[in-house]
């Protein structure tokens, strides 16, 4: 949909913007053991920094190589635009969820768990991967779906109201 690069750097701005914290609500939630008020709370501290990382993420890594994994996969003349941005998406959701969860965990049990909990770092250090692994596991169905149902088509109608483009 976006067809210049200010309008791909628009769009993945949007896009952040709705899923960073839609995440770390979602992530929180976990840790805490359910949403409540101080989850609301106790998160918007770290919105900022993983806004700056996906940002980022998604400009450098996420949108072109999705683009270029899912264009090998599906040809845009022979099918049709919704198939497209599907398989953009889910492409997308498959880069974007573990490399979100790396950073999240170095984060979260790292930088975090080590220097604010005062966790020892050789736990964090011999349990990484499995930590890494186990956010890939719980973030990427709300990933994929979550984009899929909510976060694109709004991310959508935004930019096509941005940019008065017609359905």
């Amino acid at each position: 949909m976006p067809q210049t690069k200010k309008q791909r750097l628009i769009f993945a701005l949007i896009t952040v913007i709705i899923t960073v914290p839609c995440f770390v609500f979602y992530c929180s939630s976990y840790e805490a053991g359910g949403f409540n008020v101080e989850v609301i709370k106790n998160s918007w501290i770290f919105i900022p920094i993983e806004f700056i990382m996906a940002y980022l993420s998604e400009i450098f890594i996420g949108s072109p190589l999705s683009l270029k994994f899912a264009l090998k996969a599906i040809d845009p003349k022979k099918n049709d635009g919704m198939i497209v941005e599907t398989a953009v998406i889910c492409a997308t959701v498959g880069i974007m969820c573990p490399w979100m969860s790396f950073l999240a965990t170095i984060l979260y049990n790292g930088i975090i768990g080590v220097g604010m909990n005062g966790a020892p770092l050789g736990n964090f250090i011999i349990n990484f991967i499995p930590y890494w692994l186990q956010k890939v596991v719980l973030n990427f169905p709300f990933a994929l779906l979550s984009q899929l149902f909510f976060i694109q088509p709004l991310t959508r109608t935004i930019f096509r109201r941005i940019y008065k483009i017609k359905d």
